[in-house]
């Protein structure tokens, strides 16, 4: 059986790589697994599936002689923060975070609310793999009751993260894509004062991610046109990603805000090294900048996990990707879009300065292109020997990298996709070399795989 963990828990399309019996068993890995008896915490996003799953992942738990706790819809970081902050033994969030409603996902996090390591996953998958039998939807699945309580305690934590600090004043614009934010971030910001508009902010299922939320900014820029506002934030499924949007309209992503951000904590001495966190994907022209100002830029591999690990590994504060996945000191590393763009809010208030006139002040970026081969197979699922073949392909186009060119390959650690990122100075550079690279890439894979 292949490994059912892929960068980011485990994920596919339901019913197909995600299906009620692995959930189930997923469950029952999990109460086995864990080392003392307090409850695990459990949360879902709007999908469809996310009460299947929650079904069965509850029964797998409650099979294991574990206890659970039910926090119905809510962020992704609400888990981590809960699990710490009540001492639970676990939790698990189901969410395909920013994948299209067909897909769903499992997250596991340990007692400390952190991912669980590659040696849980191992054990857990061991177990999964030792229950032969399948379960299936019994007909009558039992009721679960959902913990407002705790929901509240997280909110709170948010407001708290404000020093004192309100947004009273400020016109802000909110797109909560259907999905986790649709549970609080309206009322978080309202409470800070803040003028509140809301869009795509039904619990939806069938809409979560569609044409809307952080991997979609039309929305959000229409409605800043049609309702002039300081500000707007444009969350993911599960609320852990954020986009940030000034009152023209200008795109704030992860690299925006990490350079901002990390400039605010680097002048009052608390950013470590001067040290920013980020990945492969982040803008060259973004490290330029940085290093320009006294800071250094460090790279990981794609994927939060890898920002995390790299973090607690050089002590720093801050680090993210440019997707809008932040992680900050603030609360324990764990990624949280509607706390993220509390900060950028609260700075622009603090600082009496427009997020426009701010953002101004960011770095230029160098044109990029990110393209998607489509692949009709799992990457992590092919032999090694042609995996091998593969990766010697990319690292050719890789290798031609300079100061101010640069390509980065890599397989999507969530969905059959290929991604390429071509960045230069040039933007018709940019489109002839990713161009000429995506083809020769899709032949190449071509003739490997046949």
């Amino acid at each position: 059986m292949q490994s059912i963990f892929g960068t980011d828990g485990i994920r596919g399309r339901f019913n197909k790589e995600i299906t009620y019996s692995l959930a189930y068993k997923v469950g029952y890995a999990l109460g086995s697994n864990i080392e003392n008896n307090n409850p695990i915490i459990i949360g879902r996003d709007t999908r469809i599936s996310g009460d299947i799953l929650l079904q069965a992942i509850t029964k797998g738990i409650n099979e294991s002689g574990r206890k659970f706790i039910n926090l119905g819809i809510c962020p992704t970081p609400a888990i981590p923060f809960l699990i710490k902050k009540e001492k639970m033994s676990g939790g698990v969030m189901i969410s395909a975070s920013h994948n299209p409603p067909e897909y769903n996902g499992i997250k596991i996090f340990d007692h400390n609310g952190q991912k669980i390591t590659k040696e849980f996953e191992n054990k857990i998958q061991k177990l999964v793999e030792e229950q032969n039998q399948n379960q299936s939807v019994t007909k009558k699945e039992f009721s679960l009751k959902t913990n407002k309580e705790l929901m509240d305690i997280y909110m709170k934590s948010l407001i708290h993260t404000m020093d004192g600090e309100n947004l009273s004043g400020l016109k802000i614009i909110l797109d909560t894509c259907y999905g986790s934010a649709t549970t609080c971030a309206k009322e978080i910001f309202r409470n800070l004062g803040a003028d509140v508009r809301v869009i795509n902010n039904l619990k939806n299922g069938l809409k979560i991610n569609m044409n809307c939320g952080s991997t979609n900014l039309e929305p959000i820029k229409k409605a800043l046109e049609e309702n002039p506002a300081d500000m707007g934030f444009s969350f993911d499924g599960d609320a852990d990603r954020v986009i940030g949007l000034d009152s023209k309209g200008n795109v704030l992503d992860g690299d925006h805000i990490l350079f901002l951000w990390g400039r605010e904590l680097m002048e009052q001495k608390i950013l470590t090294n001067n040290l920013l966190i980020s990945t492969q994907m982040a803008n060259l022209g973004f490290e330029k900048a940085w290093n320009k100002i006294g800071g250094i830029l460090y790279r990981t591999d794609v994927g939060d996990k890898y920002v995390h690990d790299a973090i607690k590994e050089k002590r720093a504060v801050l680090g993210g990707e440019q997707s809008g996945h932040i992680l900050s000191k603030i609360n324990n590393f764990s990624g949280d879009g509607i706390l993220t763009a509390l900060q950028i809010a609260k700075y622009c208030k603090k600082k009496n300065i427009t997020l426009n006139d701010w953002f101004k002040t960011s770095f230029d970026p160098f044109p990029q292109k990110l393209t998607n081969i489509n692949l009709d197979f799992n990457i992590n699922k092919i032999n090694p020997k042609t995996k091998i073949l593969i990766d010697r392909t990319i690292e050719i186009y890789q290798a031609n990298n300079t100061d101010n060119f640069r390509v980065y390959i890599r397989p999507s650690g969530t969905e059959p996709l290929m991604r390429v990122l071509v960045e230069a100075k040039n933007q018709t550079k940019v489109n002839s070399l990713s161009s000429e690279i995506t083809n020769k890439l899709s032949l190449e894979i071509n003739k490997i795989m046949n």
